[in-house]
Formats: structure tokens, sequence, C-alpha cells
């Protein structure tokens, strides 16, 4: 009787052990490198700044004078994807997307550069008066989204930030590289990427609209179409938190 109970009590613990194995495919490459674009090397850098109410006007100009000059500097392997300020959301805020053509070398290049311009640290030093708080994270696109570039106006733009449960990014990604063919009839569809540095576990979706009423329409469409409500579904329980940001565009930005 002994060895019967016994018996059963391992065959039962085994079986709730089994409840909480995940089984993991075993991968030889890292998760940035399945998820990324393969083509291009490119590095991007999301700037969040938090302004001092008085002085978003005076910071706005500033960066509209110093900006550009290092958007167009040939020397500087990088570009200045778009520059926004906060409309809806966290308020006096300033949203700045660079690209570094060349990966991380470039990224170290540009800010070697930069520390030997006077007129940037100058700029950065009066910058930092009108700042109450800043962060910046580096990121990767996603190969199966659309490639950031130029376009014209105007619009505003929403950035919708997820921070994703550990573990969960390839999933994240699969889920996504079906998804994405949901939101592609209005060009909507800006750019997709997720962190390297910074605050991991991070995906961040750019959108253009037209306006906040566009933007609803387009976004009640998707449910109308097979298949979106199901990947909404199973992407829902990988997202910790998220948070969505519509933008105003800059003058100088290249996204208008």
């Amino acid at each position: 009787r002994g060895l019967g109970s016994s018996a059963s009590r391992s065959r039962e613990d085994s079986w709730l052990k089994s409840l909480f194995v995940r089984k993991v495919d075993p991968r030889k490459d890292a998760h940035s490198n399945l998820l990324a674009k393969r083509e291009t090397s490119s590095l991007y850098k999301l700037q969040i700044h938090n302004v001092k109410p008085e002085c978003l006007e005076a910071y706005n100009k500033l960066c509209q004078e110093v900006l550009p000059k290092i958007h167009e500097e040939k020397h500087y392997p990088c570009a200045l994807v778009g520059t926004w300020n906060t409309w809806y959301g966290e308020q006096d805020q300033a949203v700045h997307l660079w690209r570094y053509e060349g990966g991380y070398p470039a990224l170290n290049e540009v800010m070697s550069k930069l520390r030997q311009n006077k007129e940037f640290t100058e700029f950065r030093k009066e910058r930092g008066n009108m700042l109450l708080s800043r962060k910046n994270q580096l990121l990767l696109e996603f190969s199966f989204w659309n490639e950031p570039v130029p376009r014209e106006g105007p619009n505003i733009y929403e950035l919708r930030s997820y921070q994703l449960r550990p573990g969960t990014m390839i999933e994240w990604g699969n889920y996504w590289a079906r998804a994405i063919r949901f939101r592609q009839d209005n060009n909507e569809a800006v750019g997709g990427f997720f962190s390297q540095i910074g605050q991991l576990y991070m995906v961040h979706h750019l959108w253009a609209y037209k306006d906040l009423q566009t933007r609803e329409d387009i976004r009640n469409a998707a449910w109308n179409k097979p298949g979106w409500d199901e990947l909404v579904y199973y992407t829902v329980p990988l997202i910790q938190e998220m948070e969505s940001r519509i933008m105003i565009p800059l003058k100088i930005s290249p996204l208008q």
C-alpha cells in the first residue's frame, strides 16, 4: 500500500509540474538578429525630453536651429527621422527619432564628433537648462515593418509604446508579422522598433493619420477584417504596460 501511494504521488507531482513547463525551441541566434532587418544595419535612437512648460517655445526654436545642421552634415552618419511635440499624452514633451547608418560604430563616430563641436556643446548646455527630465533608448527595426521615410503633411503621429513581459519578444514579432498586413491600406504604418539599450522589452509602433477622426475610422475598420481580432486576442496577454502619444511634427521634421 505504501509503495502504491508513493507511486501515485509521484505521478501526480509529475503531472502538476508539466502544467508549468513552457517548452522553448532551442535557438542559435540572438532575438535581435531574428527580428531585425538583415539588409540594413541601422540603429535608431529615441529621445524623450520633458520640458519646463515655460520653456517649450524656446526649446523648439533652439532645436529647429541646431538639429537640421546635424541632419544635413555629410560627415555625420546619422539622420533625423522625425521630431515632435506631444499633443495628447504627457504634456510639454519633445520626442526625437534619429537613425545611425552603420549601427553602433556610426553612433560612436557621431558622438565623438559632436563632443568636438562647440556649437553643439553650447546647444546641449542651453537645452539642459530647459528640461525637467530626459531619457533615451537605442532601437532596432522589426524586419516586417515599413521603413520610416520622409512624408508630406499635414499629419498627426501616434507613438504607441508597449512594455512586454520578458521572454515574449519572439511571440510578439510572430504575431505582428501577420498583423501589420491588416494596417497597410491607408499608408498609416510608419515604423516599428524594439529596444536594445535603455528600458528593455519595449516595442514602439509609429503611425501617421490626417487627423484624430481619421485615426478612429482606420482603427475601427481593422476590426472588420477577418483575423485581426484573433491577433489582438493573442498579443494582449504579452503586454505589461502600454502608452499612446499623439504628436505634432515640428517644421524641421522629415516626417510631416
